[in-house]
């Protein structure tokens, strides 16, 4: 984290708590496909849990938003970890009860879903009240660094901690959402500007976000290609678990293989808090997106899980960079009134797609091979890349906007 950042109290105490929380929610994350494969043996199961933890992206981004800019977002964080960490632990005391089914956990990972779009859309719309705008893009990165961090190590315990007692990564994960909502309560609580005009009705709000996002070409393309390698990427991740798993590798293995993926994340992420001022958006864009394109089809013939893993790794890499610039444009456009409705706009359009592609994934992976499932994303990657380099939008794609000054009323303002 650099200096003046690290001297941002409230800042340092946003970013710390979610290191705990993220950590626990990797943990958990790599845990619960495992455990619905060990429990039943159906990739559909696994696929259909998957899809729960993702509907919540779909459905609830869109009100979602409006409530952030109009309820205290404070609050919205808190109660967030609090209501997640709860519902976690009830998947523990199920299975020491012998209870647990594959229903509850549907139910578990979407409460948990709906919790982590409410917490990210207010977190991210609460930025520029905690640093400065030329802050912005940093913080941003370091938010990349925190998330992918956590990817990095979590897969590895979710693994090894699966092996000792199914319920013990669900345990962690429940755990950390209480500790990282103690460090809320440290943080000081004026996140919003306050609206100089009356609360629309939700769904008129949430049309706002829709409009200003569908009026803008490059955020319009550059959202719908993030779609689907989205789409791709969440099939992608089931479909190795199964693969691996096939191929005899052990929790441990599978968790080494997510973490090893991870790793190039986090790397990525380290990278773009520094480069994000060397490209335009349209290189990072067009890009990322032949990266990907190019490095799919290894996945059909790396050598075992450690060779899965560091093509993931390679892939995970190119990621931050796209949030960094894509998050920084948003973030510094919009008004901070309206930023919480475009952010869950987008979220709806590039993070909707994933219950459609678990649920996809785990009802292919019955009936074709995980090779062949990865030749099938291979080739959806490529027809995006084709498309972001045909794409007007994309290819007269805007510089990132220099950032505004920020009025001297601002509650926080020590970026």
């Amino acid at each position: 984290m650099s200096t003046t950042l690290w001297r941002n109290r409230d800042f340092t105490l946003l970013w710390s708590g979610q290191v705990v929380s993220s950590l626990g929610a990797q943990i958990s994350a790599t845990a619960t496909p495992l455990l619905v494969l060990t429990t039943t043996g159906s990739p559909a199961d696994a696929g259909l849990v998957g899809a729960a933890g993702a509907l919540p992206h779909l459905l609830g981004n869109l009100p979602a938003g409006a409530l952030v800019d109009r309820w205290d977002r404070w609050r919205i964080l808190l109660i967030s970890e609090i209501v997640a960490g709860l519902t976690l632990l009830t998947v523990p005391l199920a299975i020491w009860s012998g209870r647990l089914t594959t229903a509850q956990l549907c139910l578990v990972v979407f409460v948990q879903g709906l919790c982590f779009v409410f917490f990210g859309l207010a977190e991210r719309a609460a930025l520029p009240r905690v640093v400065t705008a030329p802050g912005v893009p940093t913080a941003i990165a370091h938010n990349e660094a925190r998330s992918r961090g956590s990817s990095l190590a979590g897969p590895p315990l979710g693994g090894m901690l699966f092996g000792v007692d199914r319920a013990l990564p669900f345990l962690v994960d429940g755990v950390s959402y209480l500790i990282a909502a103690v460090s809320l309560l440290f943080l000081r609580r004026d996140l919003q500007d306050r609206p100089a005009a009356p609360a629309e009705p939700v769904w008129r709000a949430a049309l706002t976000g829709l409009r200003w996002t569908w009026r803008h070409p490059f955020v319009r393309a550059a959202l719908g290609l993030l779609a689907v390698s989205n789409l791709v990427f969440q099939a992608l991740v089931l479909v190795l678990v199964v693969l691996a798993q096939r191929d005899g590798a052990r929790p441990g293995e599978i968790g080494l293989m997510l973490g090893i993926y991870s790793a190039g994340g986090l790397a990525g992420a380290l990278a773009a808090a520094r480069l994000h001022r060397l490209f335009t958006p349209r290189t990072v864009i067009i890009g990322m997106n032949w990266v990907w394109a190019a490095l799919l089809p290894l996945f059909t013939v790396a050598p075992g899980p450690v060779g899965l893993g560091v093509v993931g790794a390679l892939c995970a890499f190119v990621g931050p960079m796209w949030n960094v610039v894509i998050f920084s444009y948003a973030t510094l456009v919009v008004p901070n009134d309206l930023l919480g409705r475009v952010m869950s706009a987008g979220a709806t359009l590039t993070w909707g797609v994933m219950p459609v592609a678990s649920l996809g994934a785990g009802l292919l992976l019955t009936v074709l091979s995980p090779v062949t499932v990865i030749g099938g994303l291979a080739a959806v990657m490529l027809g995006a890349a084709i498309a972001a380099t045909l794409s007007p939008a994309i290819r007269s794609a805007p510089a990132l906007p220099a950032a505004p000054a920020v009025p001297r009323t601002s509650t926080f303002g020590h970026g």
